[in-house]
């Protein structure tokens, strides 16, 4: 019995659901909403009301390098290693043209000098010219050798200024800019505030075109940061609506350095090892996980 029971209490509630479902669907006014949609919108209206309340300002900076121009020195076990591999090479070879060519001279002048030499075997192309011997060629290579002047490696009066891309130009380098933080002026990777309705990105690419008389063309390696610094204001500078800021950094590589810089520039280019003289501790160990030094 409490079987047919069940049934017929569930049979009005099934007529209810049937004629609201058909009320929904000829009412053109009805609008469905889905699940995903009422979440979209609710994290949306989330992270809008947190972005206006939220305590930390956003800044984005750039680290820019200038990748090695030349090849650093060889160690000595790279010169050794590297003499081996050069001398295996030498006793596996074939001989070049210009090495058969010296052979073939050397027979022709040894027959000659015997006089077991007729010229009938020459060349129809060579008989009314001179034969250039594989001795003047050489001879003609070792004088343009000689005056051949390779550009120096090493420029001393270059490598100490500070604000010139052409220093060390065995090392890879980083931008640093003085700038000017609260009441005091710091060396920092290029930086500058966020904006609404920009990228971070869009931000550091900012930060960089903003540099006094810098001129840099950069590659910009990601959309996304590749390292972040947060910093608190100081107890008596801070408010309900202001804690501190947060530092999004993104990697670039210098691909035009463009005119050169003013000895006055506020801005220098460093190695990764001397970094630490001008950069603050906290500030240099985040900055340290993302510098390559190539």
């Amino acid at each position: 019995m409490a079987a047919p029971c069940g049934r017929m209490a569930s049979r009005p509630m099934l007529q209810f659901l049937s004629c609201f479902s058909r009320a929904a669907v000829g009412n053109t006014g009805f609008r469905q909403f889905s699940g995903t949609s009422v979440c979209r919108a609710t994290l949306q209206n989330k992270s809008e009301t947190e972005r206006a309340s939220s305590p930390w300002a956003l800044m984005a900076a750039v680290c820019l390098q200038r990748l090695p121009v030349i090849s650093a020195d060889s160690t000595p076990i790279e010169q050794r290693f590297s003499a081996m591999i050069q001398q295996m090479e030498l006793e596996k070879s074939l001989l070049s043209d210009h090495e058969l060519q010296l052979l073939e001279d050397a027979e022709r002048m040894s027959r000659k000098m015997a006089g077991d030499y007729n010229f009938d075997e020459d060349d129809d192309d060579n008989k009314d010219q001179n034969i250039v011997l594989a001795q003047d060629k050489e001879d003609s290579w070792e004088q343009k050798f000689r005056n051949f002047q390779p550009a120096p490696r090493v420029r001393v009066g270059v490598n100490f200024d500070l604000t010139s891309v052409e220093r060390c130009l065995a090392d890879s380098l980083v931008l640093l800019a003085e700038q000017q933080v609260g009441s005091a002026k710091l060396w920092l990777l290029p930086q500058t505030q966020w904006q609404e309705g920009e990228t971070l990105r869009q931000t550091a690419e900012r930060a960089l075109a903003s540099l006094p008389a810098a001129g840099f063309k950069a590659t910009f390696l990601s959309n996304a940061p590749c390292g972040v610094y947060k910093y608190k204001l100081p107890k008596a500078a801070r408010t309900e609506g202001s804690v501190g800021t947060k530092v999004f950094f993104f990697k670039a590589i210098l691909s035009d350095s463009g005119p050169p810089a003013a000895p006055t520039s506020s801005f220098v280019w460093l190695k990764k090892s001397e970094l630490q003289r001008y950069l603050k501790p906290a500030y240099m160990m985040k900055v340290d996980r993302f510098i390559l030094d190539l």
